[in-house]
């Protein structure tokens, strides 16, 4: 399977023009569904003779080890390898077609409270420039509500201070323009003021070298100003964008708008914080009511 596996790796880079992050993830989980066949069929045994009984075997094996949602991505991307195999007629049907994805489980993101995620986007206090890009970092996460690919790729060029919006490039090479919250324009105008107005087509987060910031580097981040937040639990870059729906719910915000404002293809994806805006109802409800408390 190992030529008919590349082959279509280089379709997702040349015609889905897929993220480097999600050719890895597709490369990863084919490479590991490969190795489950070679176990299980003759050496030489090639596509043409996986069964959907076969590719059930294997999600029954990851079961015990990986959870429903991580299943559910593998079985993705072996539908689509099969799906892509019969597309250029390699192969006369698909048999992951027939294998049912796993439910997932109903887990409501974790967000931060206001008190929470003021005491986090104020922690970089000193004056320098690496503190002032700190500030910037968080305050646009949390006013934006972008993915951390989508914050490490914009250039100074892509945000307009003066109409306070930003021009992000979402999954799918998708763009869209989101608002840029008065604070978080106040703290990008700071640290762009200590880089001395760099060009329009510079990185918009550079690192101490000057090179652009990575994915890793923003977590180090936000770790590094965590500790200076002693009750805070450990979160990450995409704690702060769940924040951001759930604010916005909790302050009344339409669910389609805020699809928008994430960036989601589906309604279905933002209608997990519809969950916490009920427990958030819920809790005002058992305090208040006169019944629930009795």
């Amino acid at each position: 399977m190992d030529k008919e596996i590349a082959t279509f790796i280089r379709y997702l880079e040349s015609e889905r023009s897929v993220s480097p992050h999600t050719r890895a993830a597709y490369e990863s989980d084919l490479a590991q569904f490969r190795d489950f066949v070679r176990g299980e069929l003759d050496a030489g045994a090639g596509p043409e003779a996986i069964t959907h009984l076969l590719v059930r075997r294997w999600l029954a094996q990851l079961h015990r080890s990986h959870a429903r949602s991580s299943i559910g991505r593998k079985l993705a991307a072996v539908r689509a390898f099969f799906a892509y195999l019969v597309r250029t007629g390699a192969l006369p049907r698909n048999p992951a077609e027939l294998v049912s994805t796993p439910k997932r489980e109903k887990k409501i993101p974790f967000h931060l409270n206001i008190d929470e995620v003021t005491a986090l986007v104020e922690a970089p206090r000193e004056p320098d420039v690496l503190s002032l890009r700190d500030r910037a970092i968080l305050e646009t996460l949390y006013s934006c509500g972008v993915r951390v690919s989508e914050l490490t790729g914009l250039n100074v060029g892509g945000i307009d201070l003066a109409d306070g919006t930003a021009r992000v490039l979402g999954k799918g090479g998708k763009e869209r323009v989101v608002p840029i919250g008065s604070h978080a324009r106040l703290a990008l105008s700071a640290y762009l003021a200590a880089r001395n107005h760099p060009a329009l087509d510079a990185p918009l987060f550079t690192n101490a070298r000057g090179g652009r910031l990575t994915a890793r580097s923003v977590r180090r981040v936000i770790d590094k100003h965590i500790l200076k937040v002693a009750a805070m639990r450990k979160i990450s870059p995409h704690t702060l964008r769940h924040t951001f729906a759930t604010h916005l719910l909790e302050g009344g915000a339409d669910l389609r708008a805020i699809q928008e404002l994430l960036g989601h293809a589906s309604l279905s994806t933002t209608q997990k914080y519809t969950h916490v805006g009920i427990d958030r109802l819920m809790e005002v409800y058992d305090k208040a009511h006169p019944k629930a408390r009795s």
